[in-house]
């Protein structure tokens, strides 16, 4: 029996349930803080979403199978536990084929950026687009590092933006109206609005706003708003956070279903959990961090007969994407004679117009996979080639990450045969979309794995529940929420000076991506959890 696998004592000063790369974080806090912790982590690995697997039988290629982007993981948090992680920024940042043409944003030349924009018709906007992101850059630079202190109100958040004009933007109407005031191109308005709908079902004029938060998360990643590719593949960041909790002196049990969680009326909360081979366990704890999502949370309170956390929402959870992960003989060729290199050097925008990321919303909200997906790609190994073994390498393979959008899990309900062919059907949809805007067919370039097979994954909403467990496959467990206390906090928990982490029970906190200040692979939450349970005001370590 390994070290990760060891029978649990009685009780523990903080038991950690799901071994995703926020729990392990919080459970590498509080074990170099000298406390007794224990994670239990369902699946036989830990890291949740954000690991690598060799996805193709006989192919030695490691993708990042789930998540796939670094930009929230700050870099207090990589200092403060010695976590050996390599981040590389993309020098491209972008390309959107327009007909036989294409926008490359170049962030290592602006004058090939400038020209790009003329070439698609595009050219007044140039110079708003400049602006665009000098404002959100500077939104970035003095929002993001709040986010590893204790919640700022609404107010304290808005002075220190200190920029009205953008926090109306961003904060204060829909994002779609916005951008049409800002940008003449609906390419253009299309590209910069991508970023809103990540991982969430929104239009972009919604009143709800939803949209927006999004934005606001994609855009203040870091301090600057880039978002790096994790070098060995996402496997490596939750693989650091694993060995600094374990070196620590945490104990990581995989294959231990959590079943129940009493959060306790006296100086204790209890957690039930089986282990692999069908034996049930109860272990005491002083603190319960739940590093799953809020309705997962709630779903365990109640097997224990107790009150809800107060944290999920009303509606459940919906994500809207199909992951698809491919791996490829080269890179497919572009009409406009592109270098493939530049091109998918960044995110490759698939037919995300904002008429087109419009009409998708609307017919996916009426219950029809979209006649055009929008999608977007992005080649990791052209950043990080060590995800591929020395032969595929030479070979001149590379992998490409598809994040379809607008596909709710709405559409994949139904039984096992439903769900699998509404996936094909939203695949072939989201692949023709592709091959609509390339020189030749993806299908021509992909390579075969050791049983012939075309090395192409796809995962919907509905897989990823089953995967992972993200509730409706949504890859933030919910909506995010604005990163600051909100001034409508019936609840209580959201208080100026707390860490956004605090659920209705004392001894239970949430540690995961549906905390106040959630989503993304960051850190952040698991980091407030240890923090919430140290009675720390943001120092770390």
């Amino acid at each position: 029996m390994t070290a990760e696998h060891r029978p649990a004592a009685a009780r523990y000063d903080a038991v950690v349930v799901g071994g995703g790369h926020n729990g392990l974080t919080a459970a590498a806090y509080l074990a170099r803080a000298g406390r007794s912790v224990l994670v239990l982590e369902r699946l036989d690995h830990v890291g949740g979403a954000a690991v690598s697997a060799r996805v193709f039988p006989g192919v030695d290629a490691r993708l990042s199978r789930y998540s796939y982007l670094v930009s929230l993981l700050p870099r207090r948090i990589v200092e403060e536990l010695a976590l050996p992680v390599t981040l590389r920024r993309r020098r491209y940042s972008s390309y959107t084929p327009v007909g036989d043409a294409g926008l490359l944003v170049d962030t290592g030349e602006d004058a090939a950026t400038r020209g790009s924009f003329a070439a698609v018709g595009a050219a007044d906007d140039h110079a708003a687009w400049q602006r665009w992101y000098a404002a959100t850059g500077r939104l970035a630079s003095r929002l993001f590092p709040t986010l590893t202190e204790p919640l700022p109100s609404r107010a304290e958040a808005r002075a220190l933006v200190d920029d009205a004009a953008t926090w109306r933007d961003l904060v204060e109407r829909p994002l779609g109206e916005a951008l049409r005031e800002r940008f003449a191109s609906d390419v253009v308005r299309g590209v910069v609005a991508t970023d809103g709908l990540i991982g969430t079902f929104a239009d972009l004029d919604e009143g709800s706003l939803a949209q927006n938060r999004c934005y606001v998360y994609h855009v203040i990643g870091g301090g600057t708003g880039d978002w790096d590719v994790p070098v060995g593949g996402m496997g490596a960041v939750s693989g650091a956070l694993r060995d600094a909790a374990v070196a620590a002196g945490a104990t990581v049990m995989t294959r231990a279903a959590v079943s129940a969680v009493d959060p306790g009326s006296g100086g204790e909360a209890r957690v039930a959990w089986t282990d692999e081979d069908g034996r049930d366990h109860e272990v005491a704890a002083g603190t319960v961090l739940c590093g799953a999502a809020p309705a997962t949370l709630d779903r365990l309170l109640a097997a224990a007969g107790a009150a809800p956390s107060g944290r999920a929402t009303s509606a459940p959870p919906e994500g809207a994407q199909l992951k698809v992960n491919l791996l490829l003989r080269r890179l497919p060729r572009l009409r406009d004679g592109v270098d493939p290199a530049a091109a998918f050097g960044g995110t490759f925008h698939v037919n995300e117009s904002a008429a087109q990321l419009r009409t998708a919303h609307a017919q996916a909200a009426s219950g029809q996979i979209p006649d055009l997906p929008p999608c977007e790609t992005y080649c990791h190994s052209l950043t990080d080639p060590s995800i591929l073994g020395p032969d595929l390498r030479a070979s001149g393979a590379h992998t490409l990450t598809l994040f379809g959008l607008h596909m709710p899990a709405r559409l994949f309900r139904g039984d096992a045969a439903t769900h699998d062919a509404t996936r094909e059907r939203a695949l072939a949809a989201t692949l023709a979309s592709l091959d609509a805007v390339l020189a030749e067919p993806i299908e021509d370039v992909l390579l075969r794995d050791a049983e012939g097979r075309p090395c192409l994954e796809a995962r919907s909403p509905v897989d990823l529940e089953g995967d992972v467990g993200l509730p409706g496959g949504h890859i933030f467990h919910r909506d995010l929420s604005w990163p600051w206390a909100p001034d409508d906090d019936e609840a209580g928990l959201d208080r100026p000076g707390s860490w956004g982490v605090e659920t209705a029970h004392p001894r239970v906190l949430l540690a995961g991506a549906g905390a106040r200040r959630g989503g993304g692979v960051s850190g952040i939450p698991g980091r407030a959890a240890a923090m919430a349970v140290l009675g720390a005001s943001g120092q770390g370590g």
